[in-house]
């Protein structure tokens, strides 16, 4: 929950900065904002806010303010604050992101150094990835593509859907045939998945120690 000090700026007004300061269109502000919200947003949702016909929530206040680098109004700065998303299978298999309705699922302090913008956090789950991602650790990651492989991912540690629906963190390698990909366990002790098509792929940005990270 978001608890702040009074604020001097009225909301309508502080959007309108925050949109300035970010750079996006409110249709673009929209788009990000229903992805991380429970209730639908629109163009003409963000239009209401800025004309001040529509009230901000806190919640929303506090995404908006991750998604343009805006900080919210009041004397206190900002934590910014990361959705996890789910859960993803290193060993053991999971359905992506099943785990937490849209929006529902708890929030982790950002880590410093990396910008809470467009990053998605899971929890690992299984142990082939030992010893260099345990289970309950949180990878970060970003999606450039909705679907597809991006060739620049291949050969790294990657956070991946299956055709499936199965979510995994494996080093991503070419398969024998076009559109076919191993996804190699680290720990010897476990499988490595031979000649998988994937839905998507994204190189992990930043793997945080379970003991590190701070929920909220």
């Amino acid at each position: 929950m978001l608890t702040r000090t009074p604020i001097s700026t009225p909301l309508n007004v502080w959007l309108l900065q925050a949109l300035e300061h970010s750079g996006l269109s409110q249709s673009a502000l929209a788009e990000r904002l229903d992805a991380v919200v429970q209730k639908k947003v629109d163009r003409s949702t963000i239009n209401k806010m800025v004309l001040g016909k529509r009230s901000i929530s806190a919640e929303e206040l506090l995404r908006i303010s991750e998604i343009t680098g805006f900080d919210v109004p009041g004397e206190a700065p900002l934590t910014p604050t990361i959705a996890i998303a789910g859960k993803v299978g290193a060993g053991a298999q999971v359905p992506v992101f099943d785990v937490y309705p849209k929006g529902a699922g708890p929030q982790v302090e950002c880590p410093p150094g990396l910008s809470p913008h467009g990053v998605v956090a899971v929890q690992i789950e299984g142990d082939s990835m030992e010893p260099v991602f345990s289970a309950g650790d949180l990878l970060f990651y970003t999606r450039h593509t909705h679907e597809g492989v991006p060739a620049d991912v291949v050969g790294h540690r990657c956070v991946v859907e299956d055709e499936d629906g199965m979510g995994w963190v494996k080093q991503v390698k070419a398969g024998d045939e076009p559109g076919l990909f191993h996804l190699i366990s680290l720990n010897p002790g476990a499988n490595t998945m031979w000649n998988k098509r994937l839905r998507w792929a994204a190189r992990v940005r930043l793997h945080w120690p379970a003991e590190l990270a701070r929920t909220v």
